[in-house]
């Protein structure tokens, strides 16, 4: 994990607001409930943060969720862009204790990650989302938190799939602290 703006994370920041984007647009199902959709980016969004860190996954939530919504629907909305930065900033945070370049990523780190998520989730597209919708673009209470529910809900299903299986798969390509020995000579 990055703490820092390194030339690595900057690249990392662009290349995975732009994967941000192409799931938004690709990797969404319809969920049923208007303008909300099941969406694969944020298992994307936390992965990244997990790797990269909080100030990575909080501006590819925020570069990513602007330019999709700007490029498909005309201009962000932006009570939803905030939360994909909290939610990618937070899981960043919360989970900066998972190194998962040193090739760990089993249950507890497991269990770690998904209670991080969740707690993530709920707090953004429950409280933060639908209370945004109301004080920005005076939106029906009724309808965002119907919203926020069902998007948090999703999420928190592929983010606990989808990002649980990337974060593991990840986590085999890397070295174990310690696995490399010095071979023996006879």
């Amino acid at each position: 994990m990055e703490n820092k703006l390194t030339t690595k994370t900057i690249v990392a920041i662009g290349i995975g607001a732009a994967i941000f984007v192409i799931l938004g647009r690709f990797g969404s199902i319809p969920s049923g409930i208007p303008n909300t959709n099941i969406e694969t980016s944020y298992a994307f969004l936390a992965l990244m943060a997990v790797i990269f860190g909080p100030i990575a996954g909080g501006l590819i939530g925020l570069i990513g969720h602007s330019l999709k919504d700007a490029i498909f629907y005309g201009s962000p909305w932006w009570s939803w862009v905030i939360v994909s930065a909290f939610v990618g900033l937070l899981i960043g945070f919360l989970t900066r204790k998972i190194n998962v370049e040193e090739g760990e990523f089993g249950k507890k780190q497991i269990i770690s990650f998904n209670a991080a998520q969740v707690v993530v989730q709920l707090i953004g597209w429950v409280v933060i989302a639908p209370t945004l919708d109301i004080l920005i673009y005076a939106e029906p209470a009724n309808k965002v938190y119907v919203q926020g529910i069902v998007a948090a809900l999703s999420n928190i299903v592929t983010v606990g799939v989808i990002g649980t299986f990337l974060l593991a798969t990840y986590a085999k390509t890397r070295s174990k602290t310690g696995s490399l020995r010095k071979e023996e000579t006879l």
